[in-house]
């Protein structure tokens, strides 16, 4: 198992001058940067990896932002900008070093509202179709997709593991994983240790935050049950601290972090690591 640290912590959007943060993560003993790629425009992939290389870390991860416009279940416009970007990340994230890509790629983050049976069966037809296509790029590729269930407040189209199970199933492509965050399990499943029983060995990655989007340690998390969990399907996978500060105002604002939640986000990474660490 290894430990990486998501760059939203520091940085949003991640751009060719955000590699500053490099020595840092590796100086606190990350093994890994999981990298937001908002915009692929704004990072050189060649640049990235050498400064990666030059810190002695790896990229294990990339992860998706579908924000507003990027929606593979959303008008057609939506649809192919959606397409287009995560091609774009299917294509980055072996230059970075990565072999899988998470996030919320069903549906643009925020999008949450009561719709009909009938359209909602629509709309998951549509999402299929769309990640077979994605899911056969990736296989070319050699990179997996991570889907990620939100908390019914970002999205009312996948909430648990068992939905997310349901869609990968639907595509029945081997390149789908799941993505699970402890954040949104706290919220969402009535047992986030049996979710992560239930994923087994399609877990792809599990994101560590605290029940108030802190530090993981210092929350009301059972994170002894969630590692027991973890053993129990035997996880080689990785684990990455993802919170968030009110100093990186794009994705507080997002992520609603309207108060200084923790002393820093030195103080998040640091510390939840250490703690997440002593289960290991």
């Amino acid at each position: 198992m290894k430990f990486g640290i998501n760059t939203f912590l520091f940085s949003s959007p991640f751009t060719n001058e955000s590699v500053s943060y490099f020595p840092k993560f590796k100086e606190w003993g990350f093994d890994f940067v999981e990298i937001v790629i908002e915009d692929p425009g704004n990072i050189d992939p060649g640049l990235v990896r050498r400064a990666l290389d030059d810190t002695g870390l790896t990229c294990r991860s990339v992860c998706a932002a579908t924000g507003p416009g990027r929606d593979l279940r959303g008008n057609r416009k939506e649809q192919v900008t959606a397409m287009n970007y995560i091609r774009e990340l299917i294509d980055i994230a072996p230059v970075l070093g990565s072999q899988l890509i998470a996030g919320p790629m069903y549906s643009a983050v925020g999008r949450a509202e009561m719709v009909p049976a009938e359209l909602y069966k629509k709309q998951w037809n549509t999402v299929v179709g769309n990640l077979s296509k994605l899911a056969a790029s990736a296989t070319e590729n050699g990179v997996k997709l991570a889907l990620e269930p939100l908390n019914r407040y970002e999205t009312d189209f996948i909430n648990t593991c068992g939905q997310v199970l349901q869609l990968i199933k639907d595509v029945g492509s081997t390149a789908l994983l799941v993505h699970l965050d402890s954040f949104h399990m706290n919220l969402e499943e009535k047992d986030p240790a049996g979710a992560i029983l239930l994923a087994g060995d399609k877990l792809g990655l599990l994101h560590a935050s605290g029940s108030d989007r802190g530090t993981p340690g210092g929350d009301q998390i059972n994170w002894q049950r969630i590692f027991d969990a973890l053993n129990q399907i035997h996880y080689q996978g990785d684990v990455v601290i993802e919170s968030f500060t009110p100093e990186v105002k794009i994705i507080a604002k997002a992520a609603s972090i309207w108060r200084q939640i923790e002393p820093s986000g030195e103080s998040i990474a640091t510390e939840g690591l250490k703690f997440l660490k002593s289960f290991v």
